[in-house]
């Protein structure tokens, strides 16, 4: 009885639940609504119980059509709005935080290339500020009269009407002359030669932007190191920009999300700020070393999954390689240094998903091309864009064996592209690797076995 005085009012005896209907007990509690008889009435039912040993039944709501059952559907809908309002309130905080005098203090950007990428982010740039001076140098005669005269790169985007503030050049002092930023488009294994050949007109305290993503064949060098030894300039302001990107989608402006990396913790916010837009998300990362050989290695993945869809080896076939590639990645960059969040965030596993699954993906359409049947050579003659992974695949490899690194499904893209394996015996040799049983194992443990085996 006393444990039944102490009940309090949120317990089971008046909860506002409907219960089994009760005559006795409903009656009662509507006729004499006070106080001091549901006191008396909770004693009666607890003595009664005890009486008979019998469980006891609680008391009835005095009308169950008066007082609705607590709607989960709208409790749940106003747990959501309450979380987004807090992610909106923190946004506008930052927001409002946040310095907005770069653009305004940048007159002039110089972007290096007439390529695809490099003409979506001249005109993404463009667009920020009317008043702003971008400049393509580019070594085409044809693009560059097509972009000054119509506004339109007639090789790469000839349906993209381009802002009225980019000019084209192929004159690389005026190109260069007082640039504030320098965005880099040119392709890896050309951006050394390029490089060295414009590097009297580069002030030595220009920030470099790089778009290029690969490896240097025979240097095995990344663009971070490319760039300040063309130079001959060590302490050249570098940043890194990667991510799930494709150039067609910047020029319709469809939402996209990168990377921008830099030692330099104050230019990369620097250039974050110069870049980022409602329909460009820019987040920031120390990690070079990991973004750049993401970035460089999605390409040779993509080769290989574009190989899958050629040969119509199913949905099953691709899952089980591009997440194998994905480990391979991992391990060899985590040897290099880089952070395995890195691997696993947007310039890594975005821009591997991106690459992989996607028909824009130029490196995917060579995989496709080769496991159809068709010949390399045949390939890269028909295409007007250069595919990266093409020619780091066999860097890659040398850098594997650098660093100890095992990477069977990487390794197999080389030697097809070096014509000393067709695609279907690869799959066939992969397949046939040892079974690996590998249970209760941390991931470190797991990345060190997989670096141990000799396969």
């Amino acid at each position: 009885m006393a444990a039944a005085l102490e009940a309090p009012f949120g317990s089971t005896y008046f909860s506002s639940k409907p219960k089994p209907h009760n005559t006795i007990l409903h009656s009662k509690f509507v006729a004499f609504p006070s106080k001091t008889f549901i006191f008396a009435l909770r004693d009666t039912h607890a003595l009664c119980a005890a009486n008979s040993n019998a469980s006891p039944s609680p008391p009835q709501d005095p009308d169950p059509g008066t007082q609705s059952d607590p709607d989960p559907t709208r409790d749940r809908r106003r747990v959501v709005r309450v979380a987004w309002e807090k992610i909106v309130r923190w946004s506008r905080s930052w927001r409002s935080k946040a310095t907005t005098d770069v653009l305004q203090r940048t007159n002039k950007v110089v972007v290096l290339g007439g390529g695809s990428f490099g003409t979506a982010m001249a005109a993404h740039v463009a667009n920020r500020k009317a008043e702003l001076e971008v400049n393509m140098l580019v070594r085409d005669p044809q693009v560059c009269f097509s972009i000054n005269k119509s506004h339109y790169n007639c090789k790469y985007f000839p349906d993209h009407r381009l802002p009225e503030n980019v000019v084209a050049t192929t004159d690389a002092k005026s190109a260069l002359l007082g640039a504030d930023y320098c965005l880099h488009a040119v392709p890896v294994q050309f951006s050394a030669s390029f490089l060295e050949s414009v590097a009297e007109y580069i002030d030595p305290g220009l920030p470099f932007i790089s778009l290029s993503k690969g490896l240097e064949l025979n240097t095995l060098r990344m663009m971070d190191q490319i760039i300040p030894q063309a130079l001959r300039n060590p302490r050249q302001p570098f940043v890194a920009l990667s991510g799930p990107s494709f150039a067609l989608e910047l020029m319709d402006r469809l939402p996209t999300a990168m990377v921008v990396a830099s030692k330099d913790k104050k230019l990369a916010n620097t250039v974050q700020q110069l870049l980022a837009s409602s329909h460009l998300r820019i987040s920031t990362s120390s990690d070079v070393t990991g973004v750049e050989i993401a970035g460089a290695l999605k390409n040779v993945l993509a080769i290989a999954a574009g190989m899958v869809e050629g040969m119509n080896l199913g949905n099953n076939s691709m899952a089980a390689l591009v997440s194998q590639g994905c480990s391979e990645i991992r391990w060899l960059a985590t040897k290099m240094g880089a952070k395995p969040t890195t691997i696993t965030g947007l310039s890594g596993t975005g821009d591997i998903m991106l690459t992989c699954f996607v028909n824009l993906s130029r490196n995917r359409r060579v995989g496709v091309r080769l496991g159809s049947g068709e010949k390399l050579e045949n390939i890269l003659s028909s295409m007007n864009q250069v595919a990266e992974g093409v020619s780091t695949a066999g860097a890659v490899i040398a850098l594997a064996q650098k660093y100890n690194v095992k990477m069977p499904v990487l390794t197999a893209v080389a030697r097809i592209i070096d014509n000393e394996l067709t695609p279907k015996k690869a799959v066939f040799e992969l397949m046939s690797l040892p079974q690996v049983i590998l249970t209760l194992l941390s991931e470190e443990n797991y990345v060190g076995l997989i670096l141990r085996l000799q396969i």
